[in-house]
């Protein structure tokens, strides 16, 4: 595939699937060629918003599209095992959304499923793609902070949504620590890898999931992240992880910030901002460009967002369900 330009399948045609393929069109080495959705009228409508040459009413027939190289994965979370699977089973690789999967025995399946098939496969964690996160991940593995001692992070919405809203259905895998707190949980990770402990306390609506929660993760060293998410609140969506010898702070919109400041000891605090190659803050185009680096090179699992990775982020999600009480039709 080197050289050629990626031929892309979108399925589902919600908002996020329609700001990733806005992204896509944008990069010349990118070809969006199918489309699918769980009914016909959405497919073609949303072919034809973007010029997209094949308009499918149902996932099987995207996955079976030997035309394309990969496809992103877009549906509610609640979907991904199955939108997934469905696609690595037809020999597709695989960009999925997050939350990976609902719990992290659906995220070994798959896991297990693309390796055993050797066919790409990742998390559309945009955050670990992002050149400043990557930046801030280079700065804290140099030892620049010292020896990380806590990591704080928050990303919550004020809403308010409706019990009828898919942030509030159980069925959806509703609530907000899978939708939102995904992000801080998976910045913890990527600065300190999987927790050894994780408690949490929650605020659940009266359908059973959880209105915000606060979470604190601990590591055997000694460090800890204090965490929380809500979609009964609109925080500050800020960052910070403390070393030994010095902090980084991030501003609103931790996960893809365009400027971060380090602070050490006995210097002026530093400025890190964004530069005009990096493109919008909330550009998309960098885990598209990640995925299509991985499928040139042959590789099918990225280095920026492992799938060792993404399973660790998904034991801790479910030990913070687990400690809150939240649980989701059909899991035992």
């Amino acid at each position: 595939m080197a050289g050629e330009r990626v031929r892309w399948g979108i399925l589902a045609t919600g908002g996020i699937a329609q700001q990733f393929t806005a992204e896509l069109m944008d990069l010349p080495d990118a070809e969006v060629v199918a489309v699918a959705s769980r009914t016909e009228a959405g497919a073609k409508t949303f072919a034809e918003r973007f010029g997209i040459g094949r308009a499918y009413g149902d996932w099987a027939s995207l996955a079976a599209d030997e035309d394309v190289d990969v496809v992103y994965v877009a549906t509610p979370h609640s979907a991904h095992r199955e939108a997934a699977g469905l696609c690595l089973e037809a020999g597709r690789a695989v960009l999925c959304e997050k939350a990976f999967t609902l719990n992290a025995r659906e995220a070994e399946e798959l896991v297990a499923l693309a390796r055993s098939r050797g066919l790409f496969l990742m998390e559309a964690m945009w955050m670990y793609c992002h050149p400043l996160i990557r930046r801030l991940k280079a700065l804290v593995d140099e030892g620049v902070i010292g020896e990380v001692r806590t990591v704080q992070a928050d990303f919550g919405l004020a809403g308010p949504f409706p019990p009828s809203h898919r942030l509030r259905d159980p069925a959806q895998g509703g609530g907000a620590t899978l939708d939102l707190g995904v992000y801080p949980v998976s910045f913890a990770h990527l600065l300190l890898g999987e927790p050894e402990s994780v408690t949490a306390r929650a605020q659940l609506s009266p359908e059973g999931v959880d209105l915000q929660t606060g979470m604190l993760l601990s590591w055997s060293g000694g460090a800890q992240a204090l965490l929380h998410c809500a979609v009964n609140s609109g925080t500050g969506v800020t960052a910070s992880v403390t070393g030994s010898a010095g902090r980084i702070d991030v501003p609103g919109g931790f996960f893809y910030p365009d400027r971060f400041v380090l602070h050490r000891d006995g210097r002026e605090p530093e400025e890190f901002v964004a530069t005009a190659e990096d493109g919008p803050r909330d550009s998309m185009r960098h885990e598209a460009v990640e995925v299509m680096r991985c499928l040139r090179g042959g590789s099918v699992e990225s280095p920026l967002v492992p799938l060792d990775g993404s399973l660790g982020v998904m034991r801790t999600l479910d030990a913070v369900r687990s400690a809150i009480g939240v649980r989701y039709p059909g899991e035992a």
